[in-house]
């Protein structure tokens, strides 16, 4: 296995295992959903804090599981050309679009959203709920490490795509 693929390798486990991680977040979900349902109306309390939690942890699941779904090649396209495409040529578009839209707009995320953290951090930002989540400014730290994770994911691709691309042709 050359250096790139190896590499490549590195990246898709982080990406797996951050994806596999998260996943269990689903659960967590709907065992929530069901609390604030329970407690709502069966005994006609509510806590916005496990109702925001909700929201945290969807926001988690998508998030950080966009570079595992991109390295599982889940992840959306337009298929109608690309499925017809021989492995070579969808190489060459997987390289091509990582190159020219993925990565620079994973670079271009986490510098904008940088700011936007770092000022809810700054200020100790929680919930305008009474009785909301503490430490809003956590939720918003995931947008740059989204950038962070999916950027990880765009190089694995990247790589892969390349030592396709390198790769001998068969007969």
């Amino acid at each position: 296995m050359s250096t790139p693929e190896r590499v490549a390798a590195a990246l898709d486990s982080f990406a797996r295992r951050t994806g596999q991680a998260v996943a269990w977040l689903t659960l967590a979900m709907v065992l929530a959903t069901l609390a604030v349902v329970v407690l709502r109306y069966g005994a006609g309390v509510g806590l916005i804090w496990l109702q925001e939690s909700v929201t945290w942890m969807h926001a988690l699941v998508f998030m950080l599981g966009a570079g595992y779904t991109l390295g599982a090649d889940e992840h959306v396209r337009v298929d109608v050309f690309y499925r017809g495409f021989s492995p070579r040529t969808r190489a060459a578009v997987d390289l091509a679009g990582t190159l020219l839209f993925l990565l620079p707009f994973c670079v271009f995320l986490a510098w904008q959203s940088w700011p936007y953290f770092a000022g809810s951090w700054q200020v100790g930002e929680r919930s305008r709920e009474a009785g909301g989540m503490p430490m809003l400014y956590l939720l918003k730290a995931v947008i740059p490490l989204m950038a962070v994770v999916l950027l990880l994911a765009g190089i694995s691709l990247a790589l892969r795509s390349w030592a396709m691309l390198r790769a001998p042709r068969g007969p």
